[in-house]
Parts: structure tokens; C-alpha cells; sequence
């Protein structure tokens, strides 16, 4: 009781560290299990693991193979989760390039670590190709911290989030399908063997994935599922799939599951947001959990094992030589510039599928009496706790040397997502501008969504809003709802993450009719709030442009929008097609309008009447 209360304690505190640090979790994990693992034999009186996972005489959490279907169980879950974050519209430029990656930058780093582990450690081919299969995976929990505290461009955060977790389930069949050769012999019966096997996993993990999804959806939909059971009955259907699918074919369950959740999260399904909240909850236990025992389950005398140069030399090879080879041929002929390469050849943390996997089979191959199989288990480790502590501590740093850092965040983030904010939102985008909006009412969202825009059903009270790597580029913000009290809190709770480069909200009807109380937020015009916005945008539905003369011009312009209804000022766009949103306050007049246009939502008018302000 005390070594299992233990361990969920310990997890929390290393998840608060690493919140506080801006670390990986997993990093304060690993160090922690070693700690009450193989190194507390070390100060122990009695020589003895403080925390023993496998049963062993009479100290011990996990009796014979149990330790290893709990990891395999939990894996599932924390897989599942994140394929509910994949969202079809973040790949739109870079799907080819997370395909390749999964395919041809796997093979790389399949073939390329098996021959660094055959020649520096003397491995076995056997060994050393299930060695190089366990590394193929970068792990999803380990790349999203590390992302949330980087400003980047999106393609290159969608990049590694999508690899981190499609990459998953392969690593995962290329080692079954290595142990396969193992276990069964070299020769036509592995040969035989190696495709049924591979077959079978495609075949029931797709199809239980696929299935269970759209059944478990129309049962949410229908309601034939009670609020206070979705999220458990959800976590017993995913663990229902990851079961039966390794039923029938071994080691398919965690395909099964990452392809329910990407059907799942690319639905229009009511409740995800909760669905999602739980299982990220859910996920951040059983990884603290995980990684304490997992770790703690190695021997002091496996880090004795590894303790040489041929173990730096063969980390050195796998990041610096074999990623960067993997990246580069993956997205040779993409839109990725060669920093942006070179950053994401740099950044592939390993996670807890490779630890947990070569766990397993590092043991089932220790008994088996193996050659070389007592070099598995630590070397992974090794693997996934440098990476880990590299990326961590250097990520940071390099994205600013190498230029991918995003110094002026200009994506722009508009709260509310009505019909103005979707008009407006359109207008941005066709202007190459990255723009996110975010709304509670699904409707809204939708319509984004079939605009081509990027939306998001999200809370402002919520603090997952925080985390999301997605909204890493956005500096300016832009508050556009009818409630004036959520465009103020907005403003005040993310001004300093989200509006570094600027935070505007609407005006509202007080401050509307009072022209001497302007706050300097406030957006567009001091004449229009969100119900002139609306009554505009109903009328003359379309975002129009009208060149500039000089700044005498501009200000006749704005002139005559304080006047005539019909016409709302939005941005001004600059000679070199920069767009700088008008602010109420009236204080953003430049003196150079040469080649400028004024940017408004309204009726068309033109220049030479635009000249003379209405009376």
C-alpha cells in the first residue's frame, strides 16, 4: 500500500516540477524511479529497491507478467488520447511529410541504429534490429511539453506532434514482428510467420478501430450513453478495443486504439471537449506511474552494463546522425525551409511506448536465455532518458540560433466566432495571415470550420486553452462576442500570451455612447459595438478595400465612418501588404500612406466620394 501510494504521490510532485521548470515530465519521472529503483540499493540498509514493481520473494507491486499488461493497458489509453488531439485540418501542407516520416524515416532509423548497436556494442543482428525497432517511436508525451514553451511555426509543431503519435503504433508492430523472428527462427517460417502476423495487425486495427469509433459515436449522439457515464464508458470501450483486437492478433490493440481516436476527434461529436479533459487527466496519472515503475524495475547492475563510451557513442550516432538523415529525406521536395529541417531532425524525444515495450520484451528474452537480450532493457532506457534530458534543456536554444523561433508571433487569435468574426477571420486568412478562432457554441465553430477556417470549441475560462501548441504563433488578439463582459476577461487573462503584438476588444454600448471614456483596447471605431458590427455585416455581408492618398485622406476616411452607418474601418494594409488592426483610441495614424489601403466591412463607395465626409 504504502510503495503504490508511493508512487501516484512522487508522480505528482515530478509532474509539478516539470510545470514549474517548463521540463517534460518525464524527465523528474525517470530520475525518481532510478532513485527509489536500482540506485536505492545503493543507501538502503538492507540493499534492497525502495519500490520493487515485479513480485520477487516477498517484496514486490506486480506478480509474473502483471507489470506488463497494466503498461500495455495504460499505453493504450494515453495512445488513445492523443489521437483525439489529431485534427485533419493541421496537415493541410505538411501531410506528405509526416507520412514519409513515419514510413521512410522509420526505415532509416530501423536499419541505421541496428548497425550502430551491431558495431559498437557487438550486438546480435537479432538484438540489435529489435533494438533499433523499440527507438523508431518518439513519444508524444515528451514532444508536447517541449512544444508548448517554443514558439514555432505550425507546420513545424503539427509535424512532430503527428509523428509523435502515428509513429506509436509502428514502432510498436516493427518490434512484434523483430520478437517474432526471434522466437520462432531465421528461415522460411519466420518469413511465413512475419506476414501473417503483419497482415492480421493491419486487418484488426483498422477495422476495430474504425468500427468501435462510429459506434461509440452514434451511442453518444443518440444519448444512449448518461452524461455522468461518458467519460468511463468511453474508457471501457477504448480498453474493450485494445483487448479484443489483441485477441485476435497480437500487439494490434494500440493500432486499433490511436485510429479510434483520430475518427473520434475528426467527428462532429458532441462532449469531446469532455471526453478529451478526462482522458488527458487520466493520461497525466498513468504516465506518472508508468515511468516511476518502469524505471525503477531496472537493475543497478543493467546501468552497469551500459556504463562506457560505446553507449555516448551510440547515442551520438542515433540523435545526431540518424534522425537528422531520417528528416531530411522525409522532407526533401516539401515546403519546409532547411532550419525548420534541421530543428525538427533535432528534436525526437523517445516516450513511454519504448521503454515499456522493451521492458517486456527485454525480460521474455532475458528468460529465453538470448545473447545480448540484458542489453535491451537499459539501452532503450539510455536512449529515451538522454533524448529526453537533450531536447528538454536545448530545444529552446537552438529553435532561436537556428531561426525557426518565432521572435514576432503575427498569428491572430479572435474570440467569438460569429458571422462578423467569420467574415473577418476569412479576410486574414486569404491574406496569409494564421488565424484561430475560438467559440463555446459548436454551431459557430462549425460554420468556421466550413469556411476553411481554423476553429476551435474552447472555453476562455478554461485553462487548457493555455497548453495548446496550436495557438504557439499567435501574438495579437482580438475579442469579438457580444458580451462585453467575456471580451474584458479575455483580454485580461490573455493579453500577455496571446496578444504580445497587440489585444483589442470591442467597445461596448457605455462606452459607445460616451466618446471621452475610449479605452485604448478598443477595437475598429469608438462608434460601432458588436450590435452595429452585426447590423452591418447582415446588410453588406463582404470586407471591402479603397486605396489611400496620403494620411489627410486616411483621416477623412475615418471621418466618414463615424458618420455614415454603413461603414465600419478594419484595418489599414501597408504598401508591403501588412495588416494593422484600427484601434478605437484613433492614436495609430501614420505618416507615410503612400500605396496604403483602408480596409472596412460595409458598403462600396469610391474614392473621390470618400474624399468629401458626409455632413
Amino acid at each position: 500500500m504504502v510503495e503504490l501510494a508511493g508512487i501516484i504521490i512522487l508522480g505528482i510532485i515530478a509532474q509539478w516540477v516539470a510545470w514549474r521548470l517548463k521540463l517534460p515530465a518525464i524527465l523528474p519521472l525517470i530520475l525518481i524511479g532510478l532513485l527509489v529503483g536500482p540506485l536505492a540499493t545503493l543507501y538502503t540498509q538492507d540493499g534492497l529497491k525502495l519500490i520493487e514493481p515485479i513480485w520477487n520473494g516477498e517484496k514486490g507491486l506486480f506478480p509474473g507478467e502483471s507489470l506488463y499488461y497494466f503498461v500495455s493497458l495504460a499505453i493504450s489509453i494515453i495512445l488513445f488520447e492523443g489521437g483525439l488531439t489529431l485534427k485533419r485540418s493541421e496537415i493541410r501542407n505538411v501531410g506528405p511529410v509526416i507520412t514519409k516520416l513515419i514510413t521512410l524515416g522509420s526505415l532509416v532509423t530501423f536499419f541505421g541504429a541496428s548497425l550502430a548497436a551491431h558495431y559498437i556494442f557487438g550486438l546480435s543482428w537479432q538484438i540489435s534490429f529489435l533494438f533499433s525497432a523499440l527507438i523508431i517511436v518518439t513519444g508524444p508525451t515528451v514532444i508536447t511539453p517541449i512544444l508548448r514553451n517554443i514558439p514555432l511555426k505550425k507546420d513545424v509543431s503539427a509535424v512532430l506532434k503527428w509523428e509523435g503519435i502515428l509513429i506509436d503504433p509502428i514502432g510498436a508492430l516493427a518490434a512484434v514482428l523483430v520478437f517474432e523472428f526471434i522466437s520462432v527462427g531465421e528461415g522460411q517460417g519466420y518469413t511465413q510467420t512475419a506476414l501473417i502476423e503483419f497482415g492480421k495487425i493491419l486487418l484488426f486495427g483498422f477495422s476495430f478501430g474504425f468500427t468501435f469509433a462510429h459506434a461509440l459515436t452514434f451511442a453518444i449522439k443518440k444519448n444512449l450513453v448518461p452524461h455522468y457515464l461518458l467519460n468511463v464508458a468511453s474508457l471501457s470501450v477504448v480498453l474493450l478495443v485494445f483487448v479484443v483486437s489483441d485477441v485476435f492478433a497480437h500487439e494490434s490493440g494500440l493500432l486499433a486504439v490511436v485510429v479510434m481516436g483520430m475518427v473520434m476527434g475528426n467527428t462532429d461529436l458532441p462532449n469531446i471537449k469532455e471526453l478529451l479533459y478526462f482522458k488527458e487527466s487520466l493520461s497525466i496519472l498513468l504516465i506518472s506511474i508508468l515511468f516511476i515503475l518502469l524505471s525503477a524495475n531496472i537493475n543497478l547492475s543493467d546501468l552497469e552494463l551500459i556504463y562506457n563510451w560505446k553507449t555516448v557513442g551510440l547515442f551520438a550516432v542515433i540523435v545526431f546522425v540518424i534522425r537528422p538523415i531520417g528528416v531530411f529525406l522525409s522532407a526533401s521536395g516539401s515546403n519546409l525551409k532547411f532550419n525548420e529541417k534541421l530543428f525538427i531532425g533535432w528534436v525526437g524525444p523517445r516516450g513511454i511506448v519504448a521503454a515499456g515495450i522493451a521492458s517486456l520484451f527485454g525480460s521474455k528474452l532475458l528468460s529465453k536465455g538470448e545473447p545480448g537480450a540484458e542489453y535491451i532493457t537499459p539501452l532503450v532506457f539510455m536512449i529515451v532518458l538522454g533524448t529526453v534530458l537533450l531536447n528538454a534543456t536545448t530545444a529552446r536554444f537552438f529553435a532561436k540560433v537556428i531561426g525557426v523561433f518565432l521572435t514576432k508571433s503575427e498569428g491572430i487569435l479572435i474570440v467569438g466566432a460569429s458571422k462578423v468574426s467569420r467574415l473577418i477571420g476569412d479576410y486574414l486568412q486569404k491574406n496569409n495571415r494564421h488565424v484561430v478562432l475560438i467559440d463555446n457554441n459548436r454551431t459557430n465553430v462549425e460554420k468556421a470550420k466550413s469556411l476553411g477556417l481554423e476553429a476551435l470549441s474552447a472555453n476562455i475560462y478554461s485553462d487548457n486553452l493555455s497548453d495548446n501548441i496550436e495557438l504557439n504563433d499567435v501574438g495579437y488578439l482580438m475579442a469579438l462576442t457580444g458580451n462585453p463582459d467575456i471580451n474584458q476577461f479575455a483580454i485580461n487573462r490573455f493579453k500577455d500570451q496571446f496578444g504580445e503584438n497587440g489585444s483589442f476588444r470591442l467597445v461596448n454600448t457605455d462606452e459607445m455612447n460616451d466618446p471621452k471614456n475610449n479605452p485604448k483596447e478598443g477595437l475598429f471605431s469608438h462608434t460601432d459595438d458588436f450590435i452595429k458590427l452585426m447590423e452591418v455585416t447582415r446588410k453588406y455581408p463582404a470586407i471591402n478595400e479603397i486605396a489611400l492618398k496620403d494620411s489627410e485622406h486616411y483621416k477623412l476616411l475615418i471621418k466618414r465612418t463615424e458618420t455614415d452607418d454603413d461603414i465600419i474601418p478594419i484595418f489599414l494594409k501597408t504598401a508591403d501588404q501588412d495588416l494593422k488592426i484600427i484601434s478605437s483610441f484613433g492614436k495609430d495614424i501614420e505618416n507615410d500612406m503612400e500605396g496604403a489601403k483602408l480596409v472596412y466591412l460595409g458598403k462600396v463607395f469610391d474614392v473621390e466620394e470618400a474624399i468629401v465626409p458626409m455632413k
